[in-house]
């Protein structure tokens, strides 16, 4: 399980340091897309910083949970800014979190040691 969760990470790291990053250096396509949204542009930095952040996380010792988390919430985001604003595809979206979801899974334990509980046998 150790592997497969090392390439998730590895191929999820990619992804959303590549898009995090394209919409901080502020790529065409990632600004008309905000732009679409209609929220501004503060926005489009916004999520370039918590995709980035995120795609850390996912290397932080003890805090792949946590990061699995932040990138699977914005993926919920995605979806249903693709469904209800900007279409056409949530496809992507889709797919990426559900690899966030099989992140979050494989690190399970992580979670009640995070928030301080026991583990119950």
């Amino acid at each position: 399980m150790a592997y497969l969760s090392l390439g998730l990470r590895a191929l999820l790291t990619l992804v959303f340091v590549g898009a995090g990053g394209a919409k901080l250096v502020g790529v065409p396509m990632m600004v008309e897309g905000f732009d679409a949204i209609g929220f501004g542009q503060w926005f489009r930095y916004f999520t370039g910083v918590v995709e980035v952040g995120g795609a850390t996380l996912l290397w932080w010792p003890n805090r792949q949970a946590v990061g699995a988390s932040v990138l699977g919430g914005t993926m919920v985001g995605a979806v249903l800014t693709h469904w209800f604003i900007t279409g056409p595809s949530a496809v992507p979206a889709i797919v990426l979190g559900l690899l966030c979801t099989a992140v979050l899974y494989l690190h399970r334990d992580q979670i009640t040691a995070i928030l301080g509980g026991t583990r119950a046998s």
